[in-house]
This record gives C-alpha cells, structure tokens and sequence, in this order.
C-alpha cells in the first residue's frame, strides 16, 4: 500500500497543504485537498523532456507526447479525448526541456475516470502503438512545426537564439520541437525504445488537486498504478554545466518577411530553483515585465522607437536560466538605436539597482502570477510535480511566493550588474525583406495565426 505522511500547513504556504506517498512500483504521489469548487486536476508528469534526447532524434519526446493521444490496451484511437470530454472534462499535455507532462481537469465524480486513463496509458501503450499510429501522429508534429515556427513571422526566434546560447553538443541546444530531418528519421522502434526507458511508474510524478477524499483517491492509484511494473536503466541527462556568462555577444541577422524590424536577446542567468534565480526575475520583471517597466517606456512611451518591449524569464534548472527580451521597432527605426537604449537603461539599473517603488510593483506582480497559479486546482497540480520533479520536494511549490517576497533589491541589484550586460547575450536581428508575393506582412502574419488556430481546434 501507499506510504504518506499527514498534512501540515509550511510557514509561507497560504494554508495550503500537500501529501506525499510513493507507491511499490516507485510512482511518487502528491494530493493537495481544495473543496472549494467540485473539480479535481490529475497531473502526470515524466522526467523525459528534449534534453533527454540524442542527436539525430532531435524532437521524439514532443512526438511521442503525441503518441501518448492514439490509444493504448483498453482506449482505443481518439478515446481518451473522447472518455475525458465526454465526461465534461478538459485535457492536454506539452513538452519542454526537462519533462513531458499530461493533465485532465474533471468534475470531482470523474476523477477515477482519469486515473483509470493515465494508468492505462502508462501500463499499455505499447500494445497499440503501430505504424499506423506513428505515421499519423509524425504528419500532425511536422504540420505543428510548419504553422508554429517555419511559417509564422518570428516563428523560428526561439529556436534559434537557443541554438546561439546554449553551444554544439549541449543537451539544450535544440528546442522541443526537433528538426523536420529528425522527426523524418524517427522509427517506430525509436518510439517504442523511447517509451520502455521512459514512461515507467519511476520516472514519474502524479498528483491529484481539488475536491477529493485522500484515502479514496491513494485505494483508487492503488488500484490502477500499482500493478504497472517499473524498470531502471534511464541513462542520467547529459550535463548542462556551463560558465556563468557567454564570455561574449554572439549575433545572428535574419532576414525574413516580417511585419517590423525587431531585436531578440537572451540572456545567460541562474539556474531555477536558486535564490538568485529569483532575483533575476524580478530584475526582468522591473525592466519589462509590463507596461510600467523600464524598458516599456524608454522605448514604447517615451523614445516612441518600439512598438512593444518585453523582458522575460525562461526558468531551467539542468542548464542556465535565460532571460528573454524582444522588442519589436516601430516605423523605419534602426536596430541599432533600440540596442542603445536598451545597454543605456540596464547599465543604469545596474548601477542604481530597483527603487523600493520598483521592488513593491514588480513583488506584488510575481506574487500575483504565483497566487494565480496555485489558487487553480490544475495550476497547483503542475507546480506540485514540477517541483518533485525537478527539485525532489513538492512542497516548494507551496512556500515559493515567500521565497520571491524574501529576496532584497540589493541581490536584484547584484544579479542584474554580474548577468545583463553586452557580453553575456545572445542576440537575433530581424530586418525584413520584401513580399515577393506582394501580400503585406501582417497579412501574411494574421493568416498563419488563423491557421494554427484553426489547427489546434482539428485537433481536439
């Protein structure tokens, strides 16, 4: 049976409690009560993201997160949509870096209906995994890439500025998604070696939110979990050490048919789960996080040399952070004009560091975004395994509006002055070229966001 322990509320948590318990098989369990409202979120996720990955198989943890919709032992084809939606229910699953994950929202009489897909899922898909299955669920990842990145104004920003800061051969050199040759290149072998080292019981985090009986909940994960054998023989990821600062500005212009000049940049910042991580997102969040930051009206309200500006933080925690800004000029201003500004207002942050004003506005709004995301049942679900996952202690996840609130404007300060300067970033330079079409680019932009949309309804 199940091992657990009792809940009690942690100093900083709100109130909110969460329980552990692992099963035989070495499934990790977390359960959070919340009788709020009558819905329970169920969220799986598995240590298996696109660092995981070898070269030339760029992109099978995004496929095989596909595959995971196509039907296992007692669910065939589209059915765990169908079981899921049926039952008034709302689900997905996504893929990143370090971890895949799956997540039903259901009305609290439906839980079991979850638990019973997810274990089958876990303990049998491989008896309908096919190459009919593959075939399919290939097309529909490499139309994914077409409409989200390869033709989309920007699309490939991301993946590129990866690749300028994270060097050849670094497990996050190459995003999600993988290249069209790999997913091309991809075996329903490779599929099926993918899943047996993966998806076991072991190499995962389940946990349940919302208006459920814990004992009820623990004899139903019992029940449908318990017998699903787990195995080793993960190989560990491979290492993402790398020196704090890039050493240097690498650079990279595209010319592309894009609705506006833009500079990107990223920025090579604290692992997450670090105090200093912390700090670096409230140095972004000040910088431009928003309408009143910094950047936003240097550029936008002030100078009127940008449309939009924004500085965010890409949390990782087996490589470096990044800090991602994006600006996108206005009229015929030059790249070169923005870029100053920019080196002008983070040297000068830098050199001051936040104002206390600052500090409470950018405090108030990560708070904010954390409240947010652990007032949800679904929210909290995802931070609970996130932080079990790559952390190993669910419980972070119920303390880390404290840990953001603790974090002074001098640690800010100091972050901001070692990570955001001129040789520590990568930078991707948009100018657009013509139309050869002669159809305007925001045209062009407007219909390929109607396409992808239009795209994801299919695939519900």
């Amino acid at each position: 049976m199940p091992m657990g322990h009792t809940a009690t509320a942690q100093a900083g948590s709100g109130g909110l409690t969460a329980t552990e318990h692992r099963l035989a098989n070495g499934l990790r369990v977390v359960l959070s009560e919340d009788h709020l409202t009558p819905v329970a979120a169920v969220c799986l996720w598995y240590d298996v993201g696109s660092r995981h990955e070898v070269k030339g198989r760029t992109g099978l943890a995004h496929l095989f997160e596909h595959l995971m919709f196509q039907g296992s032992a007692q669910v065939k084809g589209n059915g765990h949509f169908e079981f899921v939606q049926g039952a008034g229910g709302s689900l997905n699953g996504t893929t990143s870096f370090e971890r895949t994950n799956y997540f039903e929202t259901m009305p609290a009489h439906q839980l079991e209906l979850a638990l019973w897909l997810e274990a089958d899922r876990m303990g049998s898909l491989l008896s309908a995994l096919d190459d009919e299955s593959m075939e399919n669920q290939r097309d529909v990842v490499k139309n994914e890439r077409r409409q989200r990145y390869d033709n989309v104004p920007y699309g490939t920003a991301f993946e590129k500025l990866t690749a300028l800061a994270y060097p050849e051969g670094h497990p996050y050199h190459h995003t999600p998604i993988g290249s069209m040759a790999d997913l091309d290149a991809a075996t329903l072998e490779d599929a099926r070696a993918f899943f047996r080292t993966y998806y076991a019981p072991n190499n995962a985090v389940l946990s349940v939110v919302g208006d459920i009986d814990p004992e009820q909940t623990l004899a139903w994960i019992e029940k449908y979990f318990g017998s699903v054998a787990g195995h080793d023989g993960k190989p560990a990821p491979r290492d993402g050490t790398l020196p704090e600062t890039i050493g240097g500005q690498l650079r990279e212009v595209v010319e592309e048919e894009v609705p506006a000049r833009a500079l990107m940049a990223a920025y090579r910042l604290p692992h997450d789960g670090t105090r200093a991580c912390d700090a670096a997102d409230l140095a972004l969040t000040v910088l431009g996080g928003g309408e009143s930051s910094r950047l936003y009206n240097r550029l936008v309200r002030r100078d009127r040399t940008a449309v939009a500006a924004g500085f965010g933080l890409l949390r990782l925690a087996g490589a470096p952070s990044l800090g991602w800004l994006d600006v996108k000029t206005s009229g015929d201003v030059e790249v070169p004009v923005i870029e100053t500004a920019i080196d002008e207002e983070l040297a000068r942050f830098a050199e001051e560091g936040p104002t206390a004003e600052e500090m409470e506005r950018a405090q108030a709004q990560l708070e904010r975004e954390w409240l947010d995301r652990l007032g949800t049942v679904s929210g909290r679900a995802d931070e609970l395994c996130r932080y079990a996952v790559l952390f190993g202690d669910p419980q972070l996840a119920l303390t880390a509006v404290q840990r953001v609130l603790d974090v002074t404007a001098e640690e800010v300060q100091e972050v901001a002055k070692a990570r955001l300067r001129p040789d520590n970033r990568a930078v991707l330079v948009y100018e657009p070229v013509a139309d050869e079409t002669g159809e305007d680019a925001n045209t062009i932009e407007d219909t390929a966001a109607a396409a992808t949309n239009e795209n994801e309804e299919a695939a519900k």
